[in-house]
């Protein structure tokens, strides 16, 4: 597994490296044949009111379109990569079985339609576009693209949606419904309960 350990304005020594990789190597180790690949990244909590606090941000493939995220917090950095493995192994215990009978379907599946892509972008706030070229938002109706990457449209299940959801920490996902084709979304509300927008199947 290809490990990068980086640091926004954190010291990344050799010996916390090592900590993250053998620390990384246990976890996937136990529960994945062959996670991909892993980037954690440590930075500041500037917003701790006190003591000097640590973050830290774990991003791991652990398969075709097997993504997990997780976070940690602590008063140095090894502290904080603790933190945020362990939250990371109880997520993985928690869905491996599903994880993997996924990953194992996608692996054989043949007769499933071609994957789809879709375009992802990142607009700019309204008050940024303000203090900018205003003529450039009403051209385009939407304002200024900051960011824009072409992504999969993965067909899933709703449970699997869902699953997803939590391992990459996300607020909200697209996917096409493999039961009906339909376009579907799930999403993080503010109560911490799941959303499910379901579209007529086309």
């Amino acid at each position: 597994m290809h490990i990068t350990v980086a640091g926004k304005q954190v010291e990344t020594g050799e010996a916390l490296r090592i900590h993250v990789t053998d620390g990384l190597a246990t976890i996937t180790g136990k529960y994945f044949d062959h996670a991909l690949e892993a980037n954690v990244t440590f930075h500041h909590d500037l917003k701790a009111k006190a003591g000097s606090h640590f973050c830290c941000d774990i991003n791991l493939k652990a398969g075709r379109n097997v993504f997990m995220r997780a976070e940690g917090e602590g008063v140095d950095a090894h502290r904080a990569f603790e933190v945020a493995a362990e939250h990371l192994g109880k997520r993985l215990r928690r869905y491996r079985r599903r994880v993997n009978d996924h990953a194992r379907s996608l692996a054989v599946q043949r007769d499933m339609p071609p994957a789809e892509e879709m375009r992802q972008v990142v607009l700019q706030q309204p008050e940024e576009a303000e203090a900018e070229d205003t003529s450039v938002v009403a051209a385009n109706g939407h304002g200024v693209v900051i960011a824009e990457q072409t992504t999969e449209l993965m067909r899933l299940t709703v449970s699997e949606a869902v699953m997803r959801l939590d391992l990459e920490h996300r607020t909200v996902m697209m996917f096409r419904n493999s039961g009906n084709g339909a376009l579907n979304v799930v999403f993080r509300r503010d109560d911490g309960h799941v959303g499910w927008i379901d579209t007529p199947a086309a």
